[in-house]
Order: C-alpha cells, then sequence, then structure tokens
C-alpha cells in the first residue's frame, strides 16, 4: 500500500486542458472520490495515476516514488473499469488468477490466492463458471477480485457499479465499503453519482470542467459548499437556487420577501438593488397548510409558492413548487402524509439559519463564511 501525490498536473489534448493543476494527496489506506458532472475530467485524472495517460506537466508520485516516466505496467496499481474487462473465454478462477500469472507468481501461491479472494467476495462456487454465465454483480464481484488478487498499492476504480441496477447497485456498494474496511489498500475511486460519493468516500474531491472546487469530508461539503456549483451537485434533491435582489434588509424573491437572518445582516455590506443567490435545501423547507396569499410581510420567513409535481417516494413526497411571477422552480420534501395537490397555492416556510447565498456572477459562497 502507498500514498498517492498529485502535484498540478495538467493533461492537455492539443490546446485543451481536460485537467488543470490538478494538486491533492491520499494517505495511505484511505478511500478517496472523485465526483462531478460528465467531461469534468475525473476519468482522466485516474488514467493519468494508471499511466494510461501522460501528464502534460505536474508531477505524480505513488509513495515516495515520482512516476512520470514509469510505465504502466511497472507503476503496481490495478484498475477496475465499467465495463468490467473480464476475459470472455476464461473462467471465473483463470480470470482471478491472470494477473499473477503474468507476474511469474507459483502456482501453488496463485491457487491458495485465488481461493482466498473468492471466499471473501462470495464467488467461490462460480470459480467454474465463465463470465457469459454470470449476472452483472457477479461479473463486478470477479473484476473487483482481480484487482484484489495481485494486492497492488493502489486501487483504481473507474465508475464500477454504473452497469448495475439500482438495488444491486446499492448492495454491492455496501460490499465494497466493507471489503476496503478489510483489506485497507488505497483506494480512488471515480463516479458522476453524489449518492456513491456521500457514501463511500473518506474524503471527496469535486471537480467542474477539470478544475478541482473542493476537497473534504462528505458531512463537511455537504453542510459548507464553497461555491454554487458545489452546492447544487451534492445532495439529492439538490439544493434550491432563488435569484433575489438585497433591498432595505430583506431579499425579494420576485413580488415577495424575504428577512435576511440578523447574522447575516451583521456580517455582510450589501447596497440596496444589488443582486444575489439565494440556496437552501429542499429538507430545511417546510410545507403549511394552504390559507390565503398574504399581502403584508408580518411573517418573514414564508413565500407563496404554485404545486407543480407531486412525487410520493414512500416514507416522504417530493413536491416540486413554482415561486409566482419568477420561473423559478424548488424542491421541497414533504412528509408521507401530506395530501396536497397539483394547482394548489401554498405557503411554505424557510428556515433562516440554514440559509445559503452566493455571488451572482461567480458563484463563490459569500454566506455562511
Amino acid at each position: 500500500m502507498a500514498s498517492v501525490k498529485l502535484e498540478n498536473i495538467t493533461r492537455k489534448f492539443n490546446s485543451s486542458a481536460a485537467i488543470e493543476n490538478i494538486s491533492f494527496e491520499v494517505p495511505d489506506g484511505e478511500f478517496w472520490v472523485l465526483v462531478g458532472p460528465s467531461g469534468c475530467g475525473k476519468s482522466t485524472i485516474l488514467r493519468t495515476i494508471a499511466g494510461l495517460e501522460t501528464a502534460t506537466s505536474g508531477n505524480l508520485y505513488i509513495g515516495d516514488v515520482l512516476v512520470n516516466n514509469i510505465p504502466a505496467r511497472q507503476r503496481d496499481v490495478a484498475m477496475v473499469f465499467q465495463n468490467y474487462a473480464l476475459y470472455p473465454h476464461m473462467t471465473v478462477a483463470q480470470n482471478l488468477a491472470f494477473g499473477l500469472q503474468m507476474r511469474k507468481f507459483d502456482g501453488k501461491k496463485i491457487q491458495k490466492r485465488v481461493e482466498k479472494v473468492a471466499r471473501s467476495l462470495d464467488i467461490f462456487h462460480l470459480l467454474d463458471r465463465k463470465p457469459k454465465q454470470l449476472s452483472g454483480g457477479q461479473q463486478q464481484r470477479v473484476a473487483l477480485g482481480r484487482a484484489i488478487a495481485r494486492e497492488p498499492q493502489v486501487f483504481l476504480l473507474d465508475e464500477p457499479l454504473s452497469n448495475l441496477d439500482a438495488q444491486l447497485r446499492d448492495d454491492t456498494r455496501a460490499e465494497l465499503k466493507e471489503l476496503h474496511h478489510r483489506v485497507g489498500i488505497t483506494t480512488i475511486y471515480v463516479t458522476h453519482d453524489q449518492v456513491e460519493a456521500m457514501t463511500l468516500a473518506d474524503q471527496i474531491v469535486i471537480l467542474n470542467q477539470g478544475k478541482i472546487q473542493q476537497i473534504g469530508a462528505p458531512q463537511s461539503i455537504y453542510a459548507r459548499p464553497t461555491n454554487r456549483m458545489v452546492a447544487t451537485f451534492l445532495g439529492s434533491p439538490p439544493m434550491n437556487i432563488l435569484p433575489t435582489t438585497y433591498q432595505d434588509g430583506w431579499l425579494r424573491v420576485g413580488e415577495q420577501f424575504i428577512a435576511c437572518p440578523p447574522s447575516f445582516k451583521d456580517k455582510l455590506k450589501l447596497n440596496d438593488g444589488q443582486q444575489l443567490d439565494l440556496g437552501i435545501r429542499p429538507e430545511n423547507i417546510e410545507i403549511i397548510e394552504p390559507q390565503p396569499v398574504r399581502e403584508s410581510q408580518e411573517d418573514e420567513a414564508k413565500l407563496v409558492v404554485d404545486v407543480k409535481v407531486v412525487e410520493p417516494l414512500g416514507r416522504e413526497i417530493l413536491v416540486r413548487v413554482a415561486v409566482p411571477q419568477t420561473g423559478v422552480v424548488m424542491n421541497i420534501q414533504a412528509p408521507a402524509n401530506w395530501r396536497g395537490n397539483v394547482g394548489d397555492r401554498i405557503y411554505v416556510k424557510l428556515d433562516l439559519n440554514q440559509l445559503f447565498i452566493f455571488n451572482i456572477t461567480t458563484g463563490e459562497t459569500i454566506y455562511p463564511l
């Protein structure tokens, strides 16, 4: 096992940078997840660590060794791909043993390690089958097992669960986390699924357009996103963003007003007419029973909204609402016993202690600081 350190790694294709000035260090034995929208550069980073891509500039270390000029086969990393990449003409046992055979391991040692890995992944009873006789989840376990059998310094996993159905993906994700605790090999995992990132990672690296947006523990990033992109990407449903205008101690949303929290007023100096993006997560909005539209500002935490979509999810109901005369749409999590209907005009109450404010131009978080 070893740490992985990237120092200002840039990878360009012609004049276009796929990743730019990427720097982070994964300590020995930790599980880090690279997450972001499609095309953000996460797979390019993984392939660069593996040696399948060459960095245009910057330094890459595995342990204390600079590996920029070391070929992929000599880096002692194991990569698991999205499409499993199993050899169809080989049995499960032969697939698990392949990497060890290429490295000229002793036959008895190979057999012992293959059996050990197969038992740990609950595929021992499948050793004589070929990939076409396996389910998607079983094929995924074989692909993981082939990587584990090598006992590399680093695991690199490129969206390994994306081809599985929802239930199997959840089960395999839990197994993968348990496996990492048991084996303890440094792991870097790429996904576009923020739920996978939140549940698996010791630390998350959020990327967008080839650049790092934020690095941190999952709950830390969720609670304190550094910018609007991170805030809206991490969370399901995502954070709601409401364009607002500051006006004499109030935040104007369309023709309605939300009071600025006292802490907000005290810490930031704003000018009347200044435009901001207000952010609030769905779980911090409460639906109130339908009642007449208010005409005053006496209730400073409420907005009037129109119900557009109702999606029952069992333990809760996801309600999509629109703020009149703005085109702004918000997601709200309602209790399972809520009985609203599409077309209703209702009040929603915002938790003023959970507001975020973003710079409308740069997207940076300006509150809370």
